[in-house]
């Protein structure tokens, strides 16, 4: 299977950010690994007209994320009654205008088209591209994709079991075609990233590799 790529695509290169991977904050297990096949497949829509997004966790120093913000709790820790925050605590991490927070310096980033910083409330996390964490406040990502006339998009980066996970799930409550490209994604955890397989499935998520694209493998 290869794909025909034109204006009505989009790719969605998620949070590919310092503290995600080797020796960050909340490193990836893997997450380097990915980025020279990212930036093989950001220059195949670059050639092909598609759109490239680039994603960013962008929180401020204070966020409830982060364990450091409640009094005795830990990195990890399960986190219950915050709408918008959990279900476990973070390390503090992308904190606004940080080294941490910036994207990777070998992802070629002067591809993108757009780059949509989530995660900028105190009060409410994001995981998803698409809205924050309490599910109704949109990072304005589809009205981008729709006003410009994409109807398929594709996902990778980081990771598989959150950020790329919830955003292939509101995609398709937006109505969009979504495709995951499993092999340039890493997950926290394994367990975790199963169950995020079996859920996307479900929701009529379509797996594929690099190797769908012409020329990108």
């Amino acid at each position: 299977m290869s794909f025909y790529i034109g204006r009505e695509d989009a790719l969605l290169v998620v949070d590919l950010q310092n503290d995600f991977l080797r020796g960050g904050a909340l490193a990836v297990a893997g997450g380097n690994e990915i980025l020279p096949g990212v930036n093989r497949l950001m220059e195949f829509f670059h050639r092909r007209g598609g759109r490239i997004v680039l994603t960013q966790d962008w929180h401020p120093a204070d966020h409830l994320s982060f364990a450091s913000q409640h009094e005795g709790r830990k990195p990890f820790e399960a986190i219950e009654g915050l709408d918008g925050i959990g279900p476990i605590l973070w390390p503090d991490h992308c904190v606004q205008g940080s080294p941490g927070a910036s994207l990777a310096p070998l992802l070629n980033a002067s591809l993108a088209h757009l780059v949509i910083r989530k995660g900028i409330h105190r009060r409410i996390d994001s995981y998803s591209t698409f809205f924050e964490n309490d599910g109704k406040t949109p990072t304005g990502l589809a009205g981008y994709l729709r006003e410009i006339g994409v109807s398929r998009i594709f996902l990778c980066g980081l990771a598989l079991d959150y950020c790329v996970f919830w955003s292939a799930m509101d995609g398709r409550k937006k109505g969009f075609e979504v495709n995951v490209i499993t092999d340039l994604c890493r997950g926290i955890g394994t367990q975790s990233s199963i169950e995020a397989l079996r859920e996307m499935t479900a929701a009529g998520v379509v797996f594929v590799h690099a190797e769908n694209f012409s020329g990108t493998g």
